[in-house]
């Protein structure tokens, strides 16, 4: 792991996003999975997990029924003829995502593997194989790849359900929306940073249809400065994590858009915790990250981990 070319590989998601945009625009990579599927089981660990976690739950919005599993858990469905199983793994060799593919390589369920490397082992044991089309991450860090596992499941949950939504286009407004913050970085990093270094950690809140980015912010902050953070829904907040805000120097990225937004800043406002919302301006939050395009939920999905991997890399750099 090397946090400067972390920090490249960040610089490079706009150029990155907009190569896969184009990819999308020519050929479907979806389009020989089987017509027979009634059931979608993902199956990942980390990056991954967060993503697909948040695939299932648009999918079974949509009527399909859909589940995200841990790979490493013991037991999930057994095969079955009318199962799509997608294991997700950035490099395609996840100890626990091989495990769990395995047994569903020998049929009869219908195996997509979605990998940055389609020529890895996870590769060889899939009936399909769904490249991310990511580049090399030199920095030993994912976040291209989460951001194109994202990008290539909003594709995925349009060919499962006929939504009609135009996702080459949609990457491309992400791509605009990352740009922004990136070139914009000198006005809105330095204040983050101050903000959120605090001594007890960074927490981080999204609502259940986002919480993928909570959850990939929490882990940018303990993968690359190795400082503690943890991620929580918007709405369980207040059950599990509003006791903290009495206790300690409560430090917090939150990414509105959930109805409970308020009724966890209530208590900001009353226990003097410090707050930076991402995307949009929420009373009591001590500052807000604004960027191109935030008014979208499925760009903000796209999009907002960016705050907390630049905050990351820069807190990772100096040290």
């Amino acid at each position: 792991m090397n946090s400067e070319l972390y920090l490249s590989d960040l610089e490079s998601k706009p150029e990155s996003l907009t190569a896969l945009a184009d990819v999308l625009t020519r050929e479907d990579p979806f389009e020989k999975l089987p017509q027979s599927t009634t059931r979608v089981l993902f199956l990942g660990m980390g990056s991954s997990r967060y993503a697909a976690g948040v695939a299932a739950l648009r999918l079974r919005a949509a009527g399909v029924d859909a589940y995200a599993d841990y790979a490493s858990a013991a037991a999930t469905y057994p095969p079955s003829k009318d199962t799509l199983v997608i294991p997700i793994s950035a490099t395609g060799g996840s100890r626990e995502t091989l495990d769990a593919t395995e047994r569903y390589a020998q049929g009869p369920a219908f195996v997509a593997a979605l990998t940055n490397a389609p020529d890895s082992p996870l590769a060889g044991r899939a009936d399909l194989v769904i490249p991310m089309h990511a580049g090399e991450e030199r920095g030993g860090v994912a976040c291209r790849t989460f951001q194109h596992t994202l990008a290539l499941l909003l594709a995925l949950e349009t060919r499962l359900t006929g939504a009609g939504r135009d996702v080459p286009t949609l990457i491309k407004k992400s791509a605009e929306a990352t740009a922004d913050l990136l070139d914009r970085r000198d006005e809105w990093l330095p204040l983050a940073m101050e903000l959120l270094d605090g001594p007890h950690g960074v927490y981080t809140i999204a609502p259940a249809e986002r919480l993928s980015s909570a959850e990939q912010s929490a882990l940018m902050f303990r993968e690359g400065p190795r400082r503690p953070a943890d991620a929580g829904e918007t709405g369980d907040w207040a059950h599990v994590d509003v006791y903290l805000t009495k206790t300690l120097d409560y430090r917090a990225l939150l990414f509105p858009g959930s109805r409970y937004d308020a009724q966890a800043m209530d208590w900001v406002r009353e226990r003097g915790s410090t707050v930076i919302t991402v995307g949009a301006d929420v009373p009591a939050a001590a500052a807000a990250v604004r960027y191109a395009h935030d008014d979208d939920p499925d760009v903000a999905l796209l999009t907002e981990t960016l705050v907390a991997e630049l905050v990351a890399a820069y807190w990772w750099n100096a040290q």
